[in-house]
């Protein structure tokens, strides 16, 4: 199992891997002595702290203290933003199933490996995401629940048609998108019978 720094940028860089793995937070799947072991029963979530108030280490449960313990030297230290989506994220890995948890893991070894890069480039989208307003985000979500859902060949062409794609087609494309779906759908068209 890979040893974690201690380092603050390292953490938020776990941090954000986290949350780009559909709610699993990083720092603690790297972290997990026996990834065999079954989930333990989570304790009941703290009430969460205030928007940008820091977070007791005492508020947190056993569990979570337990999958937090690297950081727990410098838990102080460390911004209230960064210590709430720990604490949060924590509360989720404690929640996972065994299932998730290898998922989580996978994603974080794809995040690992990386170009600085693309880790910068996903990090812009995912602030560019958590920007739009909620319904835009649910339509979005959906949007790729669907995209998920296609057969591989016709993802693999809508791939091939966005990489070829300028960066303003690419923009135009996805506010036509963004469009058609918030337009309700049109009316049926009236029926026309023979000899009318």
């Amino acid at each position: 199992m890979r040893k974690l720094s201690n380092k603050p940028a390292r953490i938020g860089a776990l941090l954000l891997t986290g949350l780009l793995s559909v709610g699993a937070c990083a720092p603690v799947c790297a972290q997990v002595a026996n990834p065999a072991a079954p989930p333990p029963a989570a304790a009941p979530a703290p009430a969460p702290a205030p928007a940008g108030a820091p977070v007791p280490w005492n508020s947190l449960s056993q569990d979570q203290q337990h999958l937090l313990s690297r950081v727990a030297g410098q838990w102080d230290q460390l911004p209230a933003q960064r210590q709430q989506a720990l604490a949060s994220g924590s509360q989720r890995w404690l929640g996972m199933s065994p299932d998730q948890r290898d998922q989580a893991r996978q994603r974080f070894n794809q995040w690992q490996q990386m170009p600085e890069q693309r880790r910068q480039q996903l990090r812009q989208r995912w602030e560019e995401f958590r920007a739009l307003p909620p319904q835009q985000q649910q339509a979005d979500r959906e949007n790729f629940r669907k995209f998920q859902q296609l057969p591989q060949d016709q993802r693999q062409q809508l791939r091939q048609r966005w990489q070829s794609a300028t960066p303003t087609q690419r923009k135009n494309m996805v506010q036509r998108a963004r469009q058609r779906r918030m337009e309700p759908p049109p009316p049926p068209k009236p029926r026309r019978f023979p000899g009318h």
